[in-house]
């Protein structure tokens, strides 16, 4: 190991320490989501709207997946500054393992979905994409109920996804060629 990759560790583990400590001091009202995002803390209640879509993306993923490989509001920790996540929807590959603290590795992660909400839309669209590729994640789907759209990202490289597919609600998203190997109907998406 290098001295590079010892001090990319020990950054890695201050801020696993720094998001605990974060995370411990939160009083999270019930029905709330909490993340952190760039150090910053978000609240956002679940909508319903919300809710279907997630449902709906989990229910279709059960299809194929056990249930042991899917999360949903589970914290894990992306590359970047104090990224400590709560993906609306994550598939772990086979044989995923946690940390020595208890958490995902997002080395493990092969899909996120997230779902839209006016308050933290900025998000998902900015600093998450952007952890996300860096972290390369295979596949990163934001499903946005204004736009009645789902984007697609994939084939992440050096930070950035190479690939982003536009799909209307309604439409299937066909991610057979890619880790996920199924394709997602939209037909019953709400859209706000």
């Amino acid at each position: 190991m290098s001295v590079l990759d010892d001090r990319i560790t020990m950054a890695d583990n201050i801020n696993e320490q720094i998001l605990d400590e974060m995370f411990e001091q939160m009083s999270v009202p019930e029905g709330y989501k909490a993340e952190i995002v760039e150090g910053a803390i978000y609240m956002s209640p679940q909508r319903e709207t919300h809710w279907e879509i997630i449902l709906d993306i989990i229910e279709q993923l059960r299809s194929k997946y056990p249930r042991k490989r899917l999360m949903s509001d589970v914290r894990i920790d992306y590359p970047g500054h104090l990224n400590g996540f709560a993906t609306d929807v994550t598939l772990l590959a086979e044989g995923a393992v946690k940390t020595k603290s208890g958490n995902w590795r997002y080395e493990d992660v092969q899909f996120v979905a997230e779902v839209i909400s006016k308050s933290t839309g900025a998000n998902d669209y900015g600093p998450k994409l952007a952890a996300y590729a860096t972290a390369e994640v295979p596949v990163y789907l934001i499903a946005d109920p204004y736009q009645a759209r789902c984007h697609v990202y994939t084939q992440p490289k050096e930070g950035d996804y190479m690939t982003e597919t536009k799909v209307a609600f309604g439409q299937p998203v066909d991610l057979a060629n890619t880790p996920v190997g199924l394709t997602l109907t939209t037909d019953e998406f709400p859209r706000d």
